[in-house]
């Protein structure tokens, strides 16, 4: 259960989603701020639980997609997410527009929910029991509010612009060295699911 969390933490990259709210933090007070990534929290908690439930039963079962090859698809997307925090950085990152009753949702997706959070919540469900899944998912929520919200203190706390500047800059370069892990749970994930293939083919054959 570690590993997943480790990994979701990974591919989620609190890093990265500090840099997108930022816009959002200088327009919003503390407390709206806080409603509103709360609201945006709980909407992806929740869809994370729905493909932790029903994930699995509807590739498989309604679409009849083979589990190795979402595995595998799902390294892929993540591959490509890394590649865009190496090479671009927050470049990469769409600013969010919309009112105050429209950001929760807009944050959810398709910043906190995407192809390859919904691939390891899918994965998850194979690989944890339910109950394990479900607390994983809550422990990684609040993980990632309250690494979120300490980052903005530790920011806020710098009354100089220049720190403010050199703050950003870190968080822009911890980004692109998240990238290199999630690349690697990718090619894992590709490399993983060839070798299940084979294996299940050559056990056919036999």
């Amino acid at each position: 259960m570690i590993a997943a969390i480790v990994s979701f933490l990974v591919m989620l990259n609190p890093f990265a989603l500090f840099l997108y709210l930022k816009p959002i933090m200088k327009d919003l007070s503390d407390a709206d701020f806080r409603s509103v990534f709360l609201k945006a929290s709980t909407i992806s908690f929740c869809i994370y639980m729905v493909f932790l439930l029903f994930g699995d039963l509807v590739f498989q079962k309604v679409f009849r997609i083979n589990f190795e090859s979402f595995r595998i698809f799902g390294g892929i997307v993540l591959f490509s997410f890394s590649y865009m925090f190496i090479v671009q950085g927050k470049k990469a990152f769409i600013q969010i527009k919309g009112d105050l009753h429209d950001l929760a949702s807009e944050i959810a997706l398709p910043f906190m929910v995407g192809a390859g959070t919904i691939s390891l919540t899918v994965l998850m469900s194979e690989q944890l029991q339910l109950w394990q899944g479900a607390v994983a998912l809550a422990l990684i929520m609040l993980l990632n509010y309250l690494t979120i919200m300490g980052l903005k203190q530790v920011r806020r706390a710098m009354r100089s612009q220049k720190f403010q500047t050199a703050f950003d800059k870190i968080m822009e370069l911890l980004l692109r060295i998240n990238g290199f892990f999630l690349g690697a749970i990718g090619v894992d994930m590709v490399v993983t699911g060839v070798s299940n293939l084979m294996l299940a083919a050559g056990q056919t054959q036999q």
